[in-house]
């Protein structure tokens, strides 16, 4: 256990060292990064940390601070003169929609490949090794839990070297900063995102054999070690540290951010949110930043009235998608040593792995609403906010039949659009809530309900998804980051910014998904 321990503590202080090494937007431009983004100089707090100086980047905060205050200084025309601005990649990409959707999917793994990246003084990319894909539209750069959807397609595609290149810059990732970030911006650092880099490691061994998992041990155990630090000292029957909860017995997650400041790349919009919520702004911007982590960005799963964001409380959920994630991580740290003949810490992880379920069970299951829910260890309650989160422990094999039956009968019964799925059945106006699917979420329920034999169930949910998909392609010429299901007429909204078309995700789980079913548009 001790080997254990020493490790967790090694990449702790692995992930500060090199957190602090690499400097953010805002602190890299101090009070010009805070003018253009509260003036609004663009329209998305994106573009601005995002934008690559032309210049040192001390060079252009003395000029701003020697000419801001003289007459006639415009701010975006300095920006525009000081400063390379982004497009928005794929947008001006040409679709032909008279050839097929699976034609359109193999083109654009071309169109959203980038080349190994260099080092820009002032830019916060953080440079990969290896080419990569974006999801698109406003994404110019990898994002974590992404990428295992995108990699779905790229199998179908046949695109092994690529998958193995986004496999090996997570590695990469991981070794430089201790963890997966967001995405390479310098502005994600402070967390990660869903944990799928074991799932991604299981794809490129379905092609090129277990020796892939034994590759990728060391990257895979020091992801586990990020997501279970926390000073055990702080831990209590019911007490909590970054990463890690501790509840009677159980070491559980929950998705956390290192930082308690507006998220840099949505700055205007989290000021005006902790501004709004008559909440301390510390407290407020750190649920914000982990509901970011989440990848639901935002839900009214995080939300303490179910309603409105200004109520958000995600460091004090204990989320079921979460915790049946590093369920996955352990089986599949166990499962690798065990092919390594290594028993003792396959029994370790594997013991892991069952407290997962046993909490689950206890804390998380509801058997009157036949579904599982998040739970609040400061309220000490289940957030009863049914969400697609519930179909996790499907797609783990953690449930019983009895329970994988009962969450069928609710999917059928109440997510099931003409479109495909719901997120969840509020209306909230945030874009991971209803009436909006995303293509993650159908992939999870489908290939969950097909590990429990519900073969009609998932195959309808697919096809509904599919024919949805190929009807606003054929619309448009696009493929979009998430889709109204319940109205396939009109176009996805919510969230903080415009619904983007490119995009990773979606084409990933659409080719895979024709495939399996053998649909063709």
């Amino acid at each position: 256990m001790i080997r254990f321990c020493s490790l967790i503590f090694f990449v702790s202080v692995s992930f500060q060292v090199f957190s602090q090494q690499v400097k953010t937007p805002d602190e890299i431009f101090k009070e010009l990064f805070t003018s253009v983004q509260m003036e609004k100089v663009f329209a998305d707090g994106k573009t601005f940390v995002d934008c690559v100086p032309k210049k040192s980047p001390g060079v252009i905060l003395t000029d701003y601070r020697l000419n801001r205050n003289k007459q006639g200084f415009s701010l975006k025309s300095f920006i525009d003169s000081n400063f390379f601005v982004p497009g928005n990649f794929v947008s001006s990409y040409q679709s032909d929609t008279s050839k097929s959707v699976k034609l359109h999917i193999e083109k654009l793994w071309q169109a959203l490949q980038r080349k190994p990246d260099l080092v820009v003084e002032g830019s916060s990319l953080l440079p990969l090794p290896n080419p990569y894909l974006v999801p698109g539209g406003r994404f110019r750069e990898i994002y974590y839990w992404d990428s295992y959807f995108t990699m779905l397609g790229l199998q179908e595609s046949k695109e092994t070297a690529l998958m193995e290149n986004m496999v090996k810059n997570f590695a990469y990732l991981i070794e430089a900063y201790g963890h997966i970030p967001n995405g390479n911006r310098s502005y994600y650092l402070s967390r990660s995102q869903p944990p799928f880099f074991s799932l991604m490691v299981g794809l490129l061994a379905e092609v090129k054999g277990d020796s892939i998992y034994r590759s990728y041990l060391p990257a895979m155990e020091k992801e586990y070690s990020y997501w279970m630090q926390a000073d055990q000292s702080k831990l209590k029957l019911v007490s909590a540290d970054r990463c890690v909860v501790s509840i009677k017995g159980f070491t559980m997650n929950r998705y956390w951010d290192d930082r308690e400041t507006p998220r840099q790349e949505s700055f205007r919009e989290d000021s005006l949110t902790a501004l709004n919520s008559n909440r301390n702004s510390k407290e407020i911007y750190r649920h914000l930043r982990s509901g970011a982590a989440s990848g639901w960005d935002f839900s009214s799963r995080w939300f303490a009235d179910g309603k409105n964001i200004q109520s958000i409380k995600t460091t004090d959920i204990i989320p079921v998608d979460l915790n049946s994630l590093l369920y996955g991580l352990e089986q599949t740290l166990a499962k690798t040593y065990k092919l390594m003949g290594d028993n003792e810490r396959a029994a370790f992880y594997q013991a892991g792995s069952e407290k997962r379920i046993n909490f689950l069970n206890q804390y998380c299951w509801n058997e009157n609403d036949g579904l599982y829910y998040d739970y609040n260890f400061q309220t000490k309650k289940q957030v009863k906010i049914p969400s697609l989160a519930t179909v996790y422990p499907l797609f783990f094999k953690m449930s019983t039949a009895n329970q994988s039956k009962k969450i069928a009968e609710n999917i059928k019964s109440k997510f099931l659009k003409s479109g495909g799925l719901t997120t969840t059945l509020n209306n909230t106006g945030q874009q991971w809530d209803a009436p909006n699917g995303w293509a993650p979420l159908q992939w999870m329920a489908v290939h969950g309900l097909e590990n429990y034999r519900q073969h009609d169930l998932a195959r309808l949910i697919a096809e509904r998804w599919i024919t949805l998909n190929i009807k606003i392609f054929h619309r448009t010429g696009k493929l979009m980051e998430k889709y109204n299901v319940t109205d396939t007429n009109l176009e996805a909204g919510g969230g903080e910014y415009p619904s983007q078309d490119g995009f990773g995700w979606t084409n990933g789980v659409l080719i895979k998904l024709m495939n399996k079913y053998k649909i063709e548009d």
